[in-house]
Parts: structure tokens; C-alpha cells; sequence
């Protein structure tokens, strides 16, 4: 294969294969619309298509797809062959810009929340040439927007392209006001820490709760654990580091810049985690990720688990969202400066990120909730539902000298007026890493924590953008018209510490003090469960903002909140069936078989007049028998509550009742069972344990 530096990128239509395959002029035509957003002119487009098709079929493919994100929180593609017929009765291989730019799959299948009646199901898929084309199998894959009928977004890249444009919008009005007339444009870049679980597929195979769900709905904890912290960072077994290997090659062979990987606290846990890109090519990357991390896995006999929480007891798995703003010119709009100016524009971008997270919690609550995650969230390994943002001690000492107009002592005592007096130097890595906080500033750059596994990066990712083009709106708007524009600076940024700092903690935020500081006496919003936080993407306040940015309309959010409302009641639904299922076919009758020979083996027992020597069986045979009773009266319960459940026509009410009542009946159900797992012998129990699942893989 040769070494890395050879074959990383090859399966990628980069801009090292443009500028190879393409002429000067179309070449610099197409960079101008991936730089500025140009629109394309047809003929580069057939230059570009043509050259793209000529590259693809040299590497192998025969078909090329539209891949795109629509609203299942995976990826789709539809293949279309390159042949056409000849005259002389054979083919040849084409493939034009109309294809390139727009592709019309039919949308009829694919969630939309009311955004399309059913006449109107075809969908459009529309070329992004900023996210570089790439070859996966056989097949040439073409990154793109998906669109209704009616125009109206039915994906996930679209509203992220847009919330990327209103925030770079806002921050050049800002830059401008610094005197940043050379900066073109200014983009967000995200670098997703991926964590998952590997297990043996054969084992996997025997578990019905993991094929449907992706996660165990039974299991008695194991004798061992994650106590003795003795896999966190431990050495790589060798099986998990074959797969490694080969997930690293097929990744480094999309341009995808995997270079962390580790284990993480769990047993059968790890993490991979890559360098920073644009947000929106380090959402399709994420993407494709998780796809091949689980296309490896299958190859060495494993299965890779993205669910939240796929275990109970032990650490579920998240996705942290690394975030940072930069200028086409280099500068990480989040990195303090060497001057007084550079770093009065770090404060104002900082604020703007303090504001932004303050006056829209509720948004990035909203953007990781998951039926999944809300198993996660909270459970002292993740941080809490309370969105809160950790700073350090320096920074947030500089903000409280700002905020009072008092001295801040570093290496030298100055007084903190901006653009006036010289600003302290501060150490560009300003924090330590607060695993506990949601929202944490690491350098130069903040870590959102709260983002599930198996959650694209998108969600998180068009909230945040669009929180920030917002405050940043509001301080264009102040400034620009201010007379004294240092004056004005100042006190903006000490506005902002004064009415935002109740967002700011840098304590322990797994300890229940805090929950209750947090909400009792700061008034930051605690919203547990996905139906607690979903009906507030509607709230005037959101949709006024996401409107006005044009990162959605209307219709687009109330889609996009009976989407998420369905897909949690589908989840849950799916599980307590499956739940059912498992205890009456095969939970109670194992339970019953151990009891027969135990019953068996005290009657022979007797027989031999060793009556003594039953109290075990009786007793065992009391146990078990006293706990597969409960186990069918929890069943009966649950699927009675199902019933009930799916007979409920509004979709806010049936996610509230499977909150309330269905997550509640599981929970009853499961407890009966996971202790019947402890008292009955390991060769009647119908499928493996979690000692088994969790310490198989060598």
C-alpha cells in the first residue's frame, strides 16, 4: 500500500487532483465558488464532472450517488451506473455537470414532519462543492444538500451551511470594526472525539436487545467493572489494535485525519478522535467514520457500538464537539494575542460565545437530545443536562477585573481598560480540561461535551453557530453606530460578563449542590429528557433567531420537532417491545428450565433421604420462582402500557406518556430479570452476560 503519506487521500477528488486534472481556467472558476460561494457556471461543471469521471473510473468505480443527510440521523445514497449504451451495441462511461450539480431520489420514505404531501415526494439533492468528492467501494460518492419538492430543507448539511454563513456574516462586521480589511471570510472548524464499544459479533448475534436496539435492555452487573480504572489508557489488545490498523487506512484513504486512538474507561470502550476541519467537511467525516468503523469491525468478527449508553453501570459513550473560529488568514478568533487590540477582540469573541450559550441553553440542549443520550447525560460520566461553561481561574479572574473595573494581577498589575491601558498577557492555554462541564474552554477552543455517539455533529454544531451569529449581531449593531468605539467595547464586554457570568462555573458538575445553585438561585434550565427539552425549539425567542439568520424557516422547525419527537417514541417503542419479547421467550422459560432441575435434583435428594441437604434447591427454586412470576406480571404491565401508548394521537403527549410511564414499566420489568440472572445457572441463561460482552475481545 506504501507508506501513509502516499495513499492518504487517494480515494479523495481533492484539490491536489483538481489542480492535476483540470485546466487552469476551470480550476480557479471552481475554487472561486468553493472560497466566495460563487455560483457555478454549467460549462465548469461539465469540465468537472468529466474529469471527476475520468479520476473515478481510473480507481475502479462504476457508479457514482448523490450522498447526502437526510433527517434519519444517517447517510443515503442512490447509485446510478456511468454506462450509457453505443450505437455499436456496447457502452460508454458518462457523466455530466446536470448530474454533478443536481440529483432528483425520491423522497417519499425519508422523514419530513409534514414538509411534503405525498404527491410531491421527490426530493432534490444538490451538489457541495466545498466537501471534496470521494470514492467508497466501487462507487463515486458526491457530497449534497437534500431539498423538498418545495424547496424546504430535508437534511441536516443545508441548515449547517447556513448557520456557517450567518455566523461568518456577523464576524466580518465585527473584524471590520478591528480594522481586519484583509480577512475574506471567517469559518468554524470542529474536531469530533468518536467514542465506541467493541464486542464479539458471535456474542452480539445471541442478543436480540443489541440487534434491534443497540444497546442491552438486560444484564446483572458483572463481578467486574471499571473500578479499577486499569483499561482507561491501557494498553491496546491486540485484536482491537488489528482493528485499528485497518480503520485508520480506510480513513487516512477518504482524507479523513484520524490521529488519536485509545482506550477509554469502560472495558470493550475506546476512542478515536481527529484533527480539526471545516465544520462542514468534519460533519461528513464524522459520518463517514461511523459508518466504517462499523464496516471494520465486521471484517475481524466484532461489532462497533455507537449508542449513548449501550451498557448500564458502566460509562456510556459521547462525541466531543471541539469548536473554534477562524479567518481565512490563519488567525483562531478564540487564541488571546500579543496586543492590546488582539487581545480586546478575543474578549469580545469570547463574550459572544458567553452570551450564546447563556440566552440559548436551551438550543444545544435540544441539539444532542436523543431517547439515547438522555441515558447518559447526568449519569456521572457525561456532564449534567445544566448547560453551564467552564473558563479556568485566569481567564475568569480577568473577566471579573473587567466586570468591576479593577486591577487583574498576572506577571504585572495594569488596569483593565480595552484598547486604552495594555491588556495582561495571558498564557494562550489558558484552562485545564473540566471533564464535568458541558461547555469548556480549552486554549483555544470550546469542548461542548454533551453530544451522543451516534449524533451527527450537525445539530450541535447549526445551534451553536447560529447562538454566536447572534450575539455577534448584537454587537455589530452597537458598535457600529457607537462614537467612541473603545468606550463602547468596553463597557459591551462588561455588559455581557455582568449579565451572562450566571452560565459560568468552574466546579464539580456532577455534584447535586450544583444542580440545585444552578437552577434554584441562577435560573439556568435543567431539562432532563428530550420531551422536556424538545417543544422549546418552537419557543418565540428560537425561532425568531434561527429565522431571522436563515438557518430555517417556520416550516423547517416545526419539521424538525415532530421529526425528533417521532424518532424518540419509535426508539423507546422499540425497545419495550423488544423487552417483551425477550422476557417471554426467553427470560421466563430459562428461569423455569433451572427451576425444573432444581426441582429434579431435590426430588432425588429425598429419594435418597438426604432431605437435609435441599434447602438450597428449595430455597433457589422460592427465589427464582417468586421472581418469574413478577417478571410475567412486569411484562403484562408493560405491553398493557404499550398498547395504551400507541393509542395516543398527538405526538407531545405520547412522548410525554413513554417518559413517564413506559420508561418506568421498563425499568420494573428489568429489575426481576437481572436478578433472576444471578441466581440462575450460566448454562440455562439465554444469552450472554455482560462479563461476557464486556471482557471477550483479546
Amino acid at each position: 500500500m506504501g507508506t501513509v503519506s502516499e495513499y492518504f487521500g487517494s480515494m479523495v477528488f481533492d484539490d491536489r487532483v483538481m489542480k492535476a486534472t483540470l485546466s487552469a481556467k476551470v480550476y480557479q472558476s471552481l475554487k472561486k465558488t468553493i472560497d466566495e460561494g460563487t455560483q457555478l457556471d454549467l460549462g465548469v461543471a461539465n469540465a468537472v464532472a468529466n474529469a471527476m469521471k475520468d479520476w473515478a473510473v481510473a480507481h475502479g468505480a462504476t457508479h457514482y450517488t448523490h450522498w447526502f443527510q437526510p433527517l434519519t440521523g444517517v447517510t443515503a445514497e442512490k447509485h446510478d451506473g456511468f454506462i450509457s449504451p453505443s450505437p455499436d451495441g456496447g457502452v460508454i462511461m458518462e457523466f455530466s455537470g446536470k448530474e454533478l450539480i443536481k440529483g432528483e431520489p425520491d423522497a417519499s420514505s425519508f422523514p419530513s414532519g409534514g414538509l411534503r404531501a405525498t404527491f410531491e415526494a421527490r426530493g432534490y439533492t444538490a451538489w457541495d462543492p466545498t466537501s471534496y468528492a470521494f470514492i467508497k467501494g466501487k462507487t463515486l460518492c458526491i457530497p449534497t444538500a437534500f431539498c423538498s419538492y418545495g424547496g424546504e430543507a430535508l437534511d441536516k448539511k443545508t441548515p449547517l451551511l447556513r448557520s456557517m454563513e450567518a455566523l461568518n456574516r456577523q464576524a466580518m462586521r465585527i473584524l471590520k470594526l478591528f480594522g481586519n480589511d484583509s480577512v475574506k471570510c471567517v469559518r468554524t472548524s470542529v474536531g469530533p472525539e468518536q467514542e465506541y464499544f467493541l464486542i464479539d459479533r458471535a456474542l452480539y448475534e445471541k442478543r436480540r436487545d443489541l440487534r434491534f436496539t443497540g444497546r442491552t435492555l438486560f444484564g446483572a452487573k458483572p463481578p467486574k467493572g471499571q473500578e479499577m480504572d486499569d483499561h482507561y489508557f491501557g494498553v491496546i489488545k491486540p485484536r482491537v489494535e488489528a482493528y485499528m490498523q485497518e480503520l485508520n487506512e480506510e480513513l487516512w484513504k477518504l482524507g479523513i485525519l484520524a490521529k488519536t486512538e485509545h482506550n477509554e474507561v469502560a472495558p470493550a470502550q475506546h476512542e478515536l478522535a481527529p484533527i480539526y476541519s471545516t465544520t462542514n467537511i468534519a460533519t461528513d467525516h464524522n459520518q463517514l467514520t461511523m459508518e466504517i468503523m462499523q464496516k471494520v469491525a465486521s471484517r475481524h468478527g466484532l461489532v462497533c457500538l455507537l449508542h449513548e449508553k449501550p451498557f448500564a453501570g458502566v460509562n456510556g459513550s459521547g462525541k466531543h464537539n471541539n469548536w473554534s473560529i477562524a479567518t481565512d488568514t490563519g488567525v483562531n478568533l478564540l487564541s488571546p494575542g500579543d496586543t492590546p487590540y488582539e487581545n480586546a477582540q478575543f474578549l469580545l469573541f469570547l463574550c459572544a460565545v458567553i452570551k450564546a450559550v447563556d440566552e440559548y441553553q436551551d438550543l444545544l440542549r435540544i441539539s444532542v437530545a436523543t431517547a439515547g443520550n438522555d441515558h447518559r447525560l447526568g449519569a456521572n460520566e457525561a456532564p449534567p443536562a445544566v448547560v453551564s461553561m467552564f473558563l479556568g481561574d485566569e481567564l475568569s479572574a480577568i473577566l471579573d477585573a473587567i466586570e468591576n473595573d479593577k486591577p487583574y494581577s498576572a506577571a504585572e498589575k495594569t488596569q483593565m481598560k480595552l484598547g486604552v491601558d495594555v491588556l495582561p498577557k495571558f498564557n494562550r492555554d489558558t484552562t485545564d480540561r473540566n471533564r464535568t462541564s458541558p461547555f469548556a474552554f480549552t486554549g483555544n477552543k470550546f469542548e461542548f461535551r454533551m453530544l451522543g455517539s451516534s449524533n451527527s455533529i450537525a445539530c450541535a454544531n447549526i445551534m451553536l453557530n447560529s447562538a454566536v451569529a447572534e450575539s455577534l449581531k448584537s454587537y455589530a449593531d452597537r458598535l457600529e453606530s457607537a462614537e467612541n468605539f473603545e468606550e463602547a467595547l468596553h463597557a459591551l464586554i462588561k455588559k455581557t460578563i455582568k449579565d451572562h457570568k450566571r452560565v459560568i462555573f468552574n466546579g464539580n458538575g456532577y455534584d447535586e449542590s450544583w444542580i440545585k445553585v444552578a437552577t434554584e438561585e441562577r435560573g439556568l434550565l435543567n431539562y432532563r429528557t428530550t420531551p422536556d427539552c424538545m417543544p422549546h425549539l418552537l419557543d418565540k425567542k428560537n425561532a425568531d433567531m434561527l429565522i431571522s439568520h436563515g438557518v430555517f424557516s417556520e416550516a423547517e422547525l416545526k419539521s424538525r420537532c415532530e421529526i425528533m419527537l417521532e424518532n424518540y417514541c419509535k426508539t423507546v417503542i422499540i425497545e419495550a417491545n423488544t423487552m417483551v419479547d425477550m422476557a417471554r421467550t426467553e427470560i421466563a422459560p430459562a428461569i423455569e428450565a433451572y427451576i425444573l432441575e432444581l426441582a429434579k435434583t431435590a426430588a432425588a435428594k429425598k429419594s435418597l433421604d438426604l432431605r437435609p441437604s435441599c434447602i438450597y434447591e428449595n430455597g433457589l427454586v422460592n427465589k427464582l420462582s417468586t421472581l418469574v412470576e413478577c417478571i410475567a406480571t412486569k411484562t403484562d404491565e408493560l405491553e398493557k402500557a404499550l398498547v395504551e401508548i400507541k393509542s395516543i394521537g398527538d405526538i407531545m403527549e405520547m412522548a410525554n406518556a413513554i417518559r413517564d410511564k413506559l420508561l418506568v414499566k421498563m425499568s420494573e420489568l428489568r429489575l426481576p430479570c437481572d436478578e433472576a440472572e444471578t441466581l440462575t445457572a450460566k448454562k440455562y441463561w439465554p444469552f450472554p452476560t455482560y462479563g461476557d460482552l464486556l471482557f471477550s475481545v483479546n
